[in-house]
């Protein structure tokens, strides 16, 4: 097997001993003849050979073949999720981050590098170097659609850096969220080529979706689920670090000699905002007088730091994005709540990245080892609207009021609550957008900066020398890739695993190590995030802001049916003159504004970005989520771990369900779940009395319980579901031993999804729990037997 790369072959396999086709001859000098008499041979010209004996034999295996410069460096990627440019104290913000700092002071800091302004998109840019919708990565792998560049899978064509660093010589391992995987395959038997270690990493620890809880992660180890440990205070970024740790110290004890390459990205921090009350302590107080004169303290302090130009104007809240004056007295304190739990878990993720460093410094390992830390895989997410404790709501398109959150909050314990495993809390937009200092955008936007530009520092004790300057060159995160490969000296590869490769989109970022004021490299960047699309060409930006609403996805339903985007308004900034898009030119410069837009479409063609607003389709037609083609299943006891998307949908779709199952006197358990605390479906039963609950994501509960216990013995429950449509009203109807026994109406229902990894147990509710109820008592596993559980999709 060979993998062939530009200039360089590198042999899987090395031959020992070269033999030619010749046959060898155990038996005498003889030949049979045709009357059977032996008959001798004629004399060989080798018979004068000496036979080589072993005894007179000398072995040596060939040196490894060296394709790595002397001393090559450790790489350490850190990326961070779902936070914007002001939201770091190293950017002027108010959260307290010492390890971004102290990167940034021990080596170089970028004010100008883009992110794709999504979750799945950035990972796959960043791993391949090349844009997003070119490795069909044009929206989150739950969206995935059948459109080109949006399918969820990175193509072969497009080897990631593991892939290649490890042909050279690498150690490559993966820590955190994922999130480059199809939905659909993320169960126990697969398919599992499109999961990290398929995709080049040796090693992998952390989730395979695009978020989980905290504190009862659904992790992932290589092919592997597994359940978390069971520690007091367990923490998912905690844990992330100490396997991180681990893992340098075996690479360290068993191949010392080879450098590693290590991916590290939390799913700090985004939602759940999921962190111990003595981290949000830390800010209470903070944040008493709200987004808007927050922004106003960031941005002064922005320009006395020169973290932005002099001259740099802040841009104005939009007009559809609720102002903190706005806010009703009695929700105030559940607002600055929410703030402040968020505060608290971006320091403590920063204070873990803070321990992986350390460890680095304690083993030896940091002079030589690159840090990329990049601070968000897109800016500070809008997804929680108006303060949200279920934030999958605005996933699913679901309208609610702040007062039903909160009434939902203090039936679970009250404002103390946020953070804690029974929540999946997420912050008002208002508070996003101030993120997102001194821009106008929010994450889901690729036509401003509050949704593609994120912090970023490089460290290298070894080669990059501190000059404290800024550098102000406009990048990328397809920028990584080549960097890395241009440092190591390896060329861009032709055919890896047999793939012709496509080529590289991306441009090294080297030459600003040691040449702050150099001039940018790139030419130009695509970008385009749910229609919000813009593109950069020669310090100029062209923009427009799209259909969908980022921080009120209800009211952009209408918006996206009625959409042309032959219709879209365009503006224009020079971004010479202009670093936050405050300026629109687009009266003062038609023309170019035209050009730009032209040079837009080639480049969304050339990047399998048609249809433009395909990351939308879902919005619309939640029918057409990718899903299994099954619409039967039969399931054991020993049936968990079923991620919801290719589970049965039974929140969402009408279904029968039957159970055959023998309990004893007062038997306890979950019969069967899917979601967790943030939303789902579980029936179970307590103490003998059957109980189904439907957690429409927190704000609303349906629930029955039977008035007496199931009596002792062998039984059949057949659960019978009807839903009009997505997310329309419905009804369930229970039969024991074919004889009604319970009924309950369902208002509304999830049209998409409860959660993002959560998962469909029978006989148990692994993860978070779907009911408080039993929250106590998790994972609940049932006393009885469950025979058999037939579902059927209606």
């Amino acid at each position: 097997m060979k993998f062939l790369y530009s200039g360089l072959v590198a042999i899987s396999a090395v031959t020992l001993f070269s033999c030619s086709e010749q046959k060898t001859d155990n038996s005498p000098n003889t030949q049979p003849d045709n009357s059977g008499k032996v008959l001798p041979f004629p004399a060989s010209p080798m018979a004068s050979v000496t036979e080589p004996r072993l005894q007179d034999s000398k072995m040596q295996w060939p040196e490894e073949p060296k394709r790595l410069p002397e001393d090559a460096p450790n790489v350490l990627i850190v990326l961070l999720d779902d936070v914007g440019f002001g939201i770091s104290e190293t950017f002027g913000g108010e959260v307290h981050t010492p390890t971004f700092t102290k990167i940034v002071n021990e080596g170089i800091v970028y004010n100008t590098f883009h992110t794709t302004s999504i979750c799945s998109p950035t990972r796959a840019a960043l791993l391949t170097g090349r844009n997003h919708t070119r490795v069909s990565s044009g929206t989150i792998a739950e969206r995935a659609v059948a459109f080109d560049g949006y399918t969820g899978i990175i193509p072969k064509t497009a080897a990631t850096i593991p892939e290649i660093l490890k042909e050279y010589g690498y150690h490559t391992s993966a820590f955190g969220k994922w999130h480059n995987t199809p939905a659909t395959e993320t169960t126990s038997i697969g398919p599992k080529n499109h999961w990290p270690n398929g995709y080049g990493f040796e090693y992998f620890y952390g989730f395979l979706g695009g978020e989980t809880s905290q504190w009862e992660p659904r992790l992932t180890e290589n092919y592997d689920h597994i359940e978390p440990p069971e520690e007091e205070g367990y923490h998912l970024t905690e844990d992330l670090v100490k396997k991180a740790l681990g893992w340098i110290d075996d690479r360290q004890a068993f191949s010392p000699d080879k450098p590693f390459l290590m991916y590290w990205a939390p799913g700090g921090v985004h939602g759940p905002h999921h962190v111990a009350t003595e981290w949000a302590d830390k800010y209470k107080g903070k944040f008493d007088d709200g987004w808007d004169e927050y922004r106003k303290r960031v941005y002064k302090r922005q320009l006395e730091m020169g973290i932005i130009p002099e001259g740099t104007a802040l841009t104005p809240r939009d007009s559809t994005l609720q102002g903190w004056d706005d806010i009703p007295e009695d929700q105030i304190a559940f607002q600055r709540r929410l703030m402040e739990v968020f505060a608290g878990f971006v320091e403590h993720t920063d204070a873990q990245v803070g321990k992986l460093v350390s460890g680095l410094e304690e083993r030896g390992l940091r002079e030589n080892t690159i840090i990329i830390y990049i601070f968000g895989d897109n800016g500070s997410s809008a997804e929680g609207q108006q303060g949200s404790i279920s934030e999958l709501l605005a996933q699913n398109n679901i309208p609610n009021t702040v007062e039903q959150q909160i009434a939902a909050l203090d039936d679970l314990g009250g404002i103390e609550v946020l953070g804690s495993p029974h929540t999946d809390n997420m912050y008002h937009a208002g508070w996003a957008w101030a993120g997102g200092t001194p821009f106008k955008g929010t994450k889901l936007m690729g036509s401003y900066f509050g949704g593609t530009r994120n912090p970023m520092a490089i460290s290298w004790p070894k080669k990059i020398k501190p000059d404290g300057a800024i550098r102000e060159q406009f990048h990328h995160v397809i920028d990584i890739a080549p960097t890395l490969y241009d440092l190591l000296n390896i060329p861009h590869p032709e055919v890896v695993h047999g793939y012709d490769q496509m080529p590289m989109d991306g441009v090294s970022l080297a030459y600003t190590f040691d040449q702050a004021d150099a001039p940018t490299a790139k030419e130009a960047q695509f970008f385009d995030n749910n229609a919000s699309r813009a593109i950069y060409k020669d310090g100029y930006m062209a923009s427009t802001f799209g259909p969908f609403i980022p921080w009120n996805t209800p009211a952009s339903v209408a918006r996206v049916k009625s959409w042309d985007s032959d219709n879209d308004v365009w503006e224009l900034y020079n971004l010479k003159e202009d670093f936050s898009q405050a300026h629109n030119l687009a009266k003062d410069n038609p023309e170019l504004l035209e050009q730009l837009k032209a040079e837009f479409m080639t480049m969304a063609k050339d990047n399998k970005d048609f249809p433009i607003g395909a990351g939308l389709w879902l919005r619309n037609h939640p029918a057409d989520i990718r899903k299994t083609p099954y619409k039967e299943w039969n399931f054991k006891q020993s049936t968990d771990r079923m991620p919801e998307f290719t589970a049965p949908g039974i929140g969402r779709q009408s279904n029968k369900v039957t159970i055959d199952l023998t309990v004893g006197n007062q038997a306890s358990g979950v019969l069967y779940a899917v979601g967790g605390a943030g939303g789902g479906v579980t029936l179970y039963m307590d103490k003998g009395q059957l109980v189904y609950e439907y957690n429409m994501l927190i704000i609303e509960k349906y629930i029955t319980k039977s008035d007496k216990a199931i009596p002792a013995g062998e039984h059949v429950l057949t659960i019978t579901t009807q839903v009009k449509g997505p997310g329309q009203p419905g009804t369930v109807e229970i039969l024991l031993d074919g004889k009604p026994y319970e009924k309950v109406a369902l208002n509304r229902t999830v049209p998409l999804a409860f959660t993002a990894t959560e998962t469909f147990d029978v006989g148990k509710d692994l993860g978070s729990p779907v009911s408080v109820d039993y929250f106590d008592r998790k994972p609940f596993e049932f006393t009885g037997e469950i025979k058999s559980v037939h579902i059927e999709l209606l």
